[in-house]
């Protein structure tokens, strides 16, 4: 669990509270999930006690509305009549001098608006047939047995590629959060590569038991991250294996990365899991 979790829990307390409903919440599965188990935590509890989702959405009451808004009127228009009038003085005009008027725009500026804009190394290549955005939009809102099929049925295998990653240093691995801040730092790191790819890894093991590998898609055929100084501060701690996505074996490592399910090459059992879309 993140700040940020904890930070967007606290922002939707109000509205899984009082607004939305059990028919409203229906469309949002992997959401509630998400949410439920944050609020369960035994920290979470301890602060906000027992929480009940809410059962029917709060309505506006034009009646209550009215009243409500004739009590602030009144309150505002005795304010209005006791409070005595400010008079204000009009501020004197100072000359500016011509020095200070003609300030010089600052070098660092300049320099900036002269650098020319970084190209999105993708744009070179063909668009293909695959949406990643319907795709991640797709995937964040419906169970895996229908993602997963949705996935495999609008996939362009001529211009995208499936990769599989497996961390090198795992003897080296200790703490469970500590691997998930490896794989968190990955992704804040290679930011601008996130329009074009998609990529699930996931942590497998106990502390000081554990390893680190994931499935990812991207456009292009070739390893993602040469095309861009930026992203290859990380890539090089992991292997790299271009997956067929013909093969049995390659459906049933989506399957597996995309679900958070299964063991890794050496039996140990899932335990944490971070999306980057």
């Amino acid at each position: 669990i993140t700040l940020a979790d904890i930070v967007v829990t606290c922002t939707l307390l109000h509205l899984y509270q009082h607004v939305l409903d059990e028919a409203f919440r229906k469309s949002y599965v992997n959401t509630n999930r998400w949410f439920i188990t944050l609020i369960n935590q035994k920290q979470v509890k301890a602060v906000i006690g027992d929480f009940k989702l809410c059962e029917k959405a709060g309505e506006f009451d034009p009646k209550k509305y009215a009243e409500f808004q004739a009590a602030i009127g009144s309150g505002e228009k005795k304010k209005t009549e006791k409070a005595p009038k400010a008079v204000k003085a009009k501020p004197e005009k100072k000359e500016v001098p011509k020095k200070e008027q003609e300030e010089p725009a600052d070098a660092a500026e300049e320099a900036l608006a002269a650098e020319p804009k970084s190209k999105d190394p993708f744009d070179e290549m063909p668009k293909g047939t695959f949406n990643m955005d319907d795709f991640k939009r797709f995937y964040s809102n419906n169970e895996e047995t229908k993602s997963i099929p949705y996935f495999w049925e609008k996939f362009d295998k001529e211009n995208y590629s499936i990769w599989y990653s497996e961390y090198k240093y795992q003897d080296e691995l200790a703490k469970v959060y500590m691997s998930c801040n490896l794989i968190t730092g990955m992704f804040q790191r290679i930011e601008k590569m996130r329009k074009q790819a998609f990529a699930s890894v996931c942590v497998f093991g106990e502390d000081n038991d554990s390893s680190i590998s994931g499935i990812w898609v991207w456009r292009g055929q070739d390893l993602a991250f040469k095309l861009s100084p930026d992203w290859q501060i990380d890539y090089e701690s992991y292997d790299w294996k271009k997956l067929d996505p013909d093969a049995q074996e390659t459906k049933d490592l989506v399957t597996q990365y995309f679900s958070w399910t299964g063991t890794d090459k050496q039996g140990r059992k899932f335990n944490q899991g971070k999306i980057f879309k």
